[in-house]
């Protein structure tokens, strides 16, 4: 088994938890009644985990000279030698048919969301992640790709204000991960990733706030919305708000005193108040709704 690790470490695994995205439409519509379409919305996120994966394997090996240069980055394993380039290949594009099968066994709209998550990823990689901001919004973009796929893609309306939370939200996640960045890499931010030398603290520390006050702001607004009251037939959905804020307020925290925020789904998994935050509004959401 201990052969098979450095592949599996390429691969990613911990990141898929970045696809939750895609339950979201199932969540809030209550989907979960329907097993077919609970099917559906699985081999959704199974896809994108696939497509994700493809996607680091090609980018660690587009950047292992870089990797190399960065004091957590270089253990990985293309950079440190774990794994040759041909074999990488291979296991990306693996992953890559793969993933595209299972999206075109959901549905067509499904494959077509995953394969534009793929082209935005693939300029991304080649040239788009130089260019300050915009580098975040393509992030950002992969994300809302995501709850596309588990909505549009199986047949459930998205909700405006879900969509405007997860941009502003994933464009926070977004910005932390660059403040992040330039703390661990001190100075020498450049060498590693150019567009770093774009950004500075001030000004991450600006768009981190924005974007948190404005995911806040947008999630509570659809909590208490009038459409969102007549569709579930509840008013109480406010009180998973608190859930929200204190899950942005620790990543601030993580990131500010800890080092923290360059990983969100390690973030996500290591830390157990952001855990515990996570699972009580996850939890908060079900019960009322149900």
């Amino acid at each position: 088994m201990s052969g098979l690790s450095p592949y599996l470490r390429l691969l990613r695994p911990h990141q898929w938890v970045k696809n939750g995205f895609v339950f979201v439409g199932l969540i809030f519509s209550r989907g979960w009644e329907q097993p077919a379409l609970v099917a559906q919305v699985v081999l959704a996120a199974l896809a994108f985990s696939l497509a994700a994966s493809c996607i680091y394997v090609f980018n660690d090996l587009a950047d292992r000279e870089r990797d190399r240069q960065h004091p957590a980055k270089r253990h990985r394993p293309i950079a440190s030698g774990a794994v040759q380039a041909p074999q990488a290949v291979v296991l990306g594009a693996l992953c890559l048919v793969a993933g595209l099968a299972l999206a075109w066994q959901v549905s067509w709209g499904v494959l077509a969301v995953v394969a534009i998550y793929l082209f935005i990823n693939g300029a991304y990689s080649l040239g788009l992640k130089h260019v300050a901001v915009l580098d975040v919004f393509i992030i950002a973009a992969g994300f809302m790709l995501r709850i596309l796929a588990g909505t549009l893609g199986v047949g459930i309306a998205p909700s405006a204000w879900l969509l405007l939370c997860g941009l502003m939200l994933t464009l926070f996640l977004g910005f932390a991960k660059r403040r992040a960045e330039l703390d661990a890499l001190a100075g020498k931010a450049g060498s590693h990733r150019k567009v770093l030398n774009d950004y500075d603290p001030a000004m991450l520390d600006q768009f981190i706030t924005i974007s948190a006050g404005a995911a806040i702001v947008s999630y509570s607004l659809y909590t208490v919305a009038p459409e969102t009251v007549a569709l579930h037939g509840s008013r109480y959905l406010i009180y998973t708000v608190p859930f929200v804020v204190y899950g942005i307020f620790r990543y601030l925290f993580l990131l500010h005193r800890r080092g923290g925020g360059g990983d969100p789904a390690a973030e996500l998994l290591r830390d157990k108040h952001l855990l515990v935050a996570f699972l009580g509004w996850l939890v908060a959401v079900v019960g009322l709704l149900a």
